[in-house]
């Protein structure tokens, strides 16, 4: 018998979206590197692979993320 077993974790009242099964599930039922969230609401959790493709976008426009750019933390002075 295991002494600890590794499962899900989350609470009750937090929603995932799960991108292996691609549902959106209430607390610990997936493994936490298959779910995004915790999101406050089931539509929130729901729009989670928009949410992170909006925030990707953004991320990739902040000119504090661009090491590339000359005078930038990778681009020199």
């Amino acid at each position: 018998m295991a002494l600890f077993r590794k499962g899900p974790v989350g609470k009750p009242g937090e929603w995932y979206y799960c991108v292996k099964h691609h549902k959106v599930e209430e607390g610990p039922e997936c493994r936490a590197a298959d779910r995004l969230g915790p999101y406050g609401t089931p539509e929130e959790a729901a729009r989670a692979l928009e949410t992170a493709q909006e925030r990707n976008a953004e991320w990739q426009n902040d000119p504090r993320w661009q090491d590339d750019a000359p005078g930038g933390p990778g681009g020199g002075a």
